[in-house]
């Protein structure tokens, strides 16, 4: 046992309060992740960029890398179309004609702080005038669903993960899909018949994660075919109890949501589903919208509503933002949504989440044009740095939660121009999670159609 422990790297870590229990690499006290970095050229590895690789070792590197066999496997799946849902080629010609690249948080700050104080202002008026156009009518929907009872009294597996936060959060979700009638409690006694129709016999759940959305969802309501799409693995999924379930087929899809052909999916054509998906981060959210909504014929699955909780809206980008029309038509440049995108960040930067009391009708930058005169517009007397440090955190929390809004609100447009009848609403309270829009859409009915 000593020779074995000996085998092991020295690095401690004071969070497990023990030495790390990787085995330690040849010539050094340390395993590979704790062992110091050379100083040659570390370069991205080309089949996973996550991690990085002496440039002199890149070649050798790249026969071994642990991702290029599932590489190699995910590309030969018939669902599987590199970059299907990134965006469509036409659309980026016709409005920005140039090529994209992804704009780091770095940039947008860059870019920002070069605006000049009255270019600044100049667009914060214009977030005020175009969110005070579209987004006075989000209204607050904290349901929970007596579908979900047997979660919120805690009547499940013990073996299953219960947090009451994320189990008030998922049953709202589901709660907003049941008000629009996209999803239909089955009666105690009768199982739903694919033939009613009515039912919703399966579930898309976009990042997925550990699939616990979806398990409530198993739980609760009726559906006979699960698919949790996701790109990482995980431990402790929700996989496991669900395949235990009689009749319910499971399938988790290895995943980028970019690369997704939906239509593909052999057992999922012409079957009526919903999807759903908890806090998509950023980009994540137009993938998944253009993934369902882009390409629709009659062997394509049937979309009866979609319920999705937005979030990360800083990691959005304009290559893949779904509804640059909007974005353009309000007079919002490209680089413009990139700052906007980046102010979104302020709204849950700090612990303020659940005391903005609500951001219409505030005011973010409160005459300081009429307090500072004309110097304000004066770019040698001062910077947009300077401007944005004497902001109160109070206005730059506002500033940042209409940006989010107006960035959600052409989603639902362009959900809507798609067919759906679409709405944002706040299906938690802002103390349980500052992360609290929900995009939900259902079929119109035939009346209103």
């Amino acid at each position: 046992m000593a020779a074995r422990s000996g085998s092991r790297c020295n690095f401690w870590l004071p969070k497990k309060k023990r030495s790390c229990a990787n085995t330690r690499i040849e010539s050094s006290l340390f395993c590979g992740n704790h062992s110091q970095r050379s100083d040659g050229q570390w370069l991205p590895c080309p089949i996973d960029p996550s991690h990085s690789v002496l440039q002199e070792n890149l070649e050798s590197h790249v026969k071994r890398c642990p991702l290029l066999k599932q590489n190699v496997a995910l590309s030969g799946q018939v669902f599987y179309q590199k970059g299907i849902n990134a965006g469509n080629q036409e659309e980026e010609e016709e409005n920005i004609g140039s090529c994209y690249s992804v704009v780091t948080s770095e940039m947008k700050r860059s870019l920002v702080y070069g605006m000049s104080v009255s270019t600044f202002h100049q667009l914060v008026k214009k977030i005020e005038e175009v969110h005070g156009g579209i987004c006075n009518d989000i209204e607050d929907s904290h349901l929970s669903p007596e579908a979900c009872n047997i979660w919120f009294n805690k009547e499940i597996d013990r073996k299953l993960p219960f947090q009451e936060k994320h189990v008030l959060q998922q049953g709202s979700i589901l709660g907003n899909l049941e008000k629009i009638g996209a999803l239909k409690r089955c009666n105690t006694n009768v199982e739903c018949s694919e033939k009613d129709e009515d039912s919703v016999p399966a579930v898309v759940e976009f990042g997925a994660g550990r699939g616990y959305l979806t398990q409530m969802l198993a739980d609760c309501y009726g559906v006979k075919k699960v698919y949790l799409v996701e790109r990482k693995s995980y431990k402790l999924k929700a996989d496991r109890s669900l395949r235990q379930k009689e009749n319910l087929v499971l399938e988790r899809m290895r995943i980028d949501i970019e690369d997704l052909n939906l239509n593909a999916v052999e057992s999922l054509q012409g079957v009526p589903y919903v999807a759903v998906g908890k806090h998509l981060c950023g980009p994540a959210t137009d993938l998944s919208l253009r993934c369902c909504l882009s390409r629709q014929d009659g062997e394509s699955p049937v979309l009866r509503g979609l319920a999705i909780a937005t979030c990360c809206h800083h990691l959005c980008q304009w290559k893949s933002y779904i509804n640059k029309e909007y974005i353009i038509g309000m007079g919002i440049s490209k680089d413009e949504f990139h700052a906007l995108t980046w102010f979104t960040s302020w709204a849950v930067d700090d612990d303020h989440g659940s005391k903005v009391p609500g951001v219409e009708g505030s005011d973010l930058i409160a005459s300081k044009e009429e307090e500072e005169g004309d110097k304000v517009e004066d770019d040698s007397l001062s910077s947009v740095e300077e401007v944005v440090k004497k902001m109160k955190p109070m206005e730059r929390a506002v500033l940042g939660f209409k940006c989010k809004q107006v960035i959600d609100a052409g989603r639902m447009k362009w959900v809507k121009k798609h067919g759906l009848d679409s709405k944002l609403v706040k299906y938690i309270p802002a103390s349980i999670s500052p992360e609290n829009t929900l995009l939900v859409a259902g079929k119109l009915s035939p009346v209103l159609a």
